[in-house]
């Protein structure tokens, strides 16, 4: 029988070793791992305002992002969920990645490929990540998503919904929402203000055709974000958990769009 051979690169060395005590390994990181803060300051604190009564539920959000982020057609980093209202009319949950003050996801990446921004958006490294899947395991929101193959077909919401404006994720890293982070620093460098100017704002905001999605920097009072927020009885998922989500809902009954 001859011998055969075969090599690793880190990253594979990496998930073979991690993977080997995942479920004892993410319970003591849960429990050790020490609460992150952010790098450095920002005058700016963004956050979205998801007024339910106002959303049709017809997905034009989730294929802006599909477009715009360059993701695979079996991943959605934006998901639109039906439910009930309180009074058995049917109404949507849209759920983009939460951007949590305190981010389980953070906390239990060994290699500290989620981050925060000091902005307050939770970002991925994707050269650091090792493909573990904690993060995904420990985010209450089920807002991660693995990616299982490399993504080297064309994007069926390209180009009608968007183009593309971030390189694809390799294949074996988990992804996530970053409320188009991209978009918000290059429109800031512009000039432009997020949540005002559509070029300096998250897409599946811009995409949205009843206004359903608001977003904005509640540092400024100023801003529509911060008025909702101050002015609407709005609620966050799972606040219970102590994640502190920048995603608010405004419920139907509630909704600002009937003052319009």
């Amino acid at each position: 029988m001859t011998e055969k051979k075969f090599t690793m690169d880190r990253r594979e060395l990496i998930k073979l070793a991690v993977g080997g005590g995942a479920v004892v390994a993410s319970l003591q990181i849960a429990q050790k791992a020490s609460a992150s803060k952010p790098e450095g300051s920002s005058p700016h604190q963004w956050a979205m305002v998801i007024d339910q009564g106002a959303c049709l539920g017809c997905g034009y959000c989730t294929n802006a992002c599909q477009a715009h982020n360059d993701i695979h057609p079996d991943i959605s980093w934006n998901r639109v969920i039906e439910s009930s209202a309180a009074n058995g009319e049917k109404t949507y949950t849209a759920r983009p990645c939460m951007q949590c003050e305190h981010a389980p996801c953070v906390d239990v990446c060994p290699v500290k490929a989620s981050y925060y921004r000091a902005d307050g958006i939770v970002m991925m490294d994707y050269d650091k990540c090792i493909g573990c899947r904690y993060c995904e395991v420990a985010c209450p929101y089920n807002a991660r998503a693995f990616n299982w193959e490399t993504f080297s077909g064309e994007n069926p919401a390209v180009p009608e919904w968007g183009v593309p404006e971030v390189e694809r994720r390799p294949r074996g890293v988990v992804e996530k929402c970053s409320f188009c982070y991209h978009r918000i620093d290059r429109g800031v460098a512009l000039g432009l203000t997020p949540g005002v100017d559509s070029a300096a704002t998250p897409a599946c905001v811009v995409a949205c055709p009843v206004g359903g999605r608001i977003f904005g920097d509640l540092n400024d009072p100023e801003s529509e974000v911060s008025k909702l927020v101050k002015t609407h009885v709005t609620h966050r998922l799972r606040e219970d958990l102590g994640t502190g989500p920048r995603v608010y809902y405004i419920c139907p009954e509630n909704s600002h769009s009937l003052e319009a």
